[in-house]
């Protein structure tokens, strides 16, 4: 791949309009411009050493300084990266920050498991289900007056032939669309609202907003990039919670075998609801609301690190094991069983969400913490 080229996809990149093959090509383009960098055997800070292979490379790249503007110089190498060390040496860390061996030292992880893509399942109002992964693009079914679209860039699309006046006073039928463990999906709604849904996620949504309101329920995670409207809030309805905006980009991670829902908030304002606690926190941009059994509580947070996922990365930030286990079971479409005691330790480091599950299970291996065996689609977890 040219320079001009690798600089175009590195612009669909910020853009967030990569397709899954083109981000496998960016991977493939920046391991291999990596693996010609120097780089210390042991350095000393990880992240400063990757900095400076990222701005070795950048400086090679056509109009290489836009890059720079990004909020975090390794936005892009993160999501590209398999884990920048598989190729030249940078590292991943337990939270005491003990030094793992190198890749070569460990033993490999038998078998594999590829990596989750744009699956999903659109169900009508009628309980017609059409599913995505193989639906050609262009028309795919009409509801009312709104018609239902592919995209040549794998996005379901809601256009109305009416009025937003008519259409308010058209009653709205509901659609579905879900997404497997393995699964990720667009959808822009009929508003001109967007939302990434995650794996093992699904978005109930009316094919119009009538009414005051532009009410969805959501399952699992989503990211979301709401169309301004102030005359008619967006809520988003799930376990426990209501999100309410005018218009904004947020994330909602809402599963249910996770403890807390966490909304973070990118853009925006928004308002948290707890249904249960009748309790509500308002949260600017940068901070996040996570919501338990016990308590309802905001944080200051990197927004970038809690939506990792929708750039192609899973980002560890003092996890332990069972969480991060968690991550690997939805988008790898596994089960996971336990051996053993499992290590207390937190781990923290990135990978790419492209990579085959033994990538991400090396990774974790080489701190020597625990311990990984795959048998099909299921992993065994041991210390």
């Amino acid at each position: 791949m040219t320079r001009e080229q690798a600089q175009e996809l590195l612009n669909k990149y910020q853009l967030g309009n990569c397709t899954p093959e083109e981000q496998q090509l960016l991977d493939h383009w920046y391991l291999t411009e990596a693996a010609k960098q120097p780089v210390a055997d042991e350095p000393s800070d990880p992240l400063a050493d990757e900095k400076l292979i990222w701005d070795r490379i950048a400086k090679e790249i056509p109009e290489a300084t836009q890059m720079r503007r990004f909020k975090k110089w390794y936005s892009i190498a993160a999501a590209a990266a398999i884990l920048i060390f598989i190729s030249f040496g940078a590292w991943f860390f337990t939270k005491s920050h003990q030094t793992a061996k190198q890749l070569a030292q460990q033993s490999p992880i038998q078998n594999d498991v590829l990596p989750g893509g744009n699956k999903a399942v659109l169900t009508l109002a009628n309980g017609r289900q059409i599913i995505l992964t193989g639906a050609r693009n262009g028309a795919l079914a009409v509801q009312g007056t709104v018609a239902i679209n592919k995209t040549a860039d794998g996005r379901i699309v809601y256009n109305s032939s009416k009025s937003s006046a008519s259409d308010n006073a058209e009653k709205p039928v509901y659609n579905t669309m879900t997404t497997p463990r393995g699964g990720q999906y667009w959808v822009v709604l009929p508003d001109g609202s967007k939302a990434l849904l995650n794996a093992a996620s699904s978005l109930t949504y009316p094919t119009n907003f009538s009414g005051t309101e532009r009410k969805v329920e959501l399952t699992g995670e989503a990211y979301f990039e709401v169309a301004h409207n102030p005359d008619k809030p967006f809520r988003v309805y799930s376990k426990s919670q209501v999100v309410e905006v005018l218009g904004t980009h947020f994330n909602i991670n809402t599963y249910d075998d996770e403890p807390d829902i966490r909304t973070t908030l990118l853009e925006g304002k928004v308002k948290v609801t707890s249904v249960v606690k009748n309790q509500v926190r308002v949260l600017k941009p940068g901070q996040q609301a996570v919501l338990n059994t016990y308590s309802f509580n905001v944080n200051d947070v990197d927004v970038e690190d809690a939506t990792a996922w929708k750039n192609g990365t899973f980002t560890f930030e003092n996890n332990d094991i069972q969480q991060i286990m968690r991550m690997v079971s939805r988008w790898y479409d596994v089960d996971v069983v336990y051996k053993g005691t499992l290590p207390a330790d937190k781990f923290t480091g990135f990978v790419s969400r492209f990579s085959n599950v033994s990538e991400v299970l090396r990774m974790l291996q080489l701190t020597h913490k625990v311990k990984f065996k795959i048998d099909g689609k299921q992993i065994t977890v041991s210390e």
